[in-house]
């Protein structure tokens, strides 16, 4: 599964980069968690976290249905 987020992060990245920021996969839990950190000038933004949870987390779960949730670190 880890290889499956990683790739449906890739898709993410560009959007994020356009901004100058980023995401990094730190864990995928065999409960369905995704573990990640936003960098860049995500990792400081007042809107991250409706960019973690209407953006990454809802691509993710989109192309790896297992996901449950996508929580920052």
């Amino acid at each position: 599964m880890r290889e499956r987020v990683e790739k449906a992060l890739d898709g993410i990245r560009g959007m994020l980069m356009a901004d100058g920021g980023n995401v990094e996969l730190v864990d995928v839990s065999d409960d369905g968690v995704v573990k990640v950190k936003l960098t860049g000038s995500c990792g400081c933004c007042p809107m991250s976290q409706m960019t973690l949870k209407m953006g990454i987390e809802k691509a993710l779960k989109k192309e790896v249905p297992e996901v449950k949730e996508v929580v920052s670190v």
